[in-house]
């Protein structure tokens, strides 16, 4: 069953979800970043070229020609992902493909309308019976 973390307090969630994909990536897992926003996916994508030079995270788009032997995808179809380890929710609904991923880390802002959306994926996956975590980001 797949495992499912709220991180909440979140200043930047697009710098927070290349943290933990890096993070995955070292531990030689497979990712998606889950976005169905094409502005939010391009910043992504220019995020894990630029911002650690010395430390890439090999990654393209959903749809991109490389995307199956690629280990972290951005977009919103994770079929060609080799193995589904790790999904990171940047939408504001929860994902219609979370439960195959052994995965889902929820990313929460500090803004009240963020929070909101938030919690209805909460009670959702709660209503499902999935295992739930919270981390705080606050003074990390």
């Amino acid at each position: 069953m797949t495992r499912v973390d709220f991180y909440f307090n979140a200043e930047d969630k697009p710098e927070v979800a290349r943290r933990l994909v890096a993070k995955a990536y070292r531990a030689g897992q497979h990712a998606l970043i889950y976005t169905t926003d094409e502005a939010l996916a391009g910043e992504l994508d220019a995020s894990l070229w630029t911002r650690q030079p010395l430390a890439f995270i090999p990654h393209v788009r959903c749809g991109h020609p490389r995307a199956a032997e690629t280990p972290v995808l951005i977009g919103s179809d994770p079929e060609a992902l080799a193995a589904h380890d790790l999904l990171v929710n940047l939408s504001d609904a929860w994902p219609a493909c979370f439960s195959r991923f052994g995965r889902l880390i929820e990313i929460v802002g500090r803004d009240e309308a963020d929070r909101q959306r938030a919690r209805g994926r909460y009670r959702f996956y709660q209503e499902r019976g999935y295992p739930l975590n919270s981390v705080d980001l606050d003074g990390r």
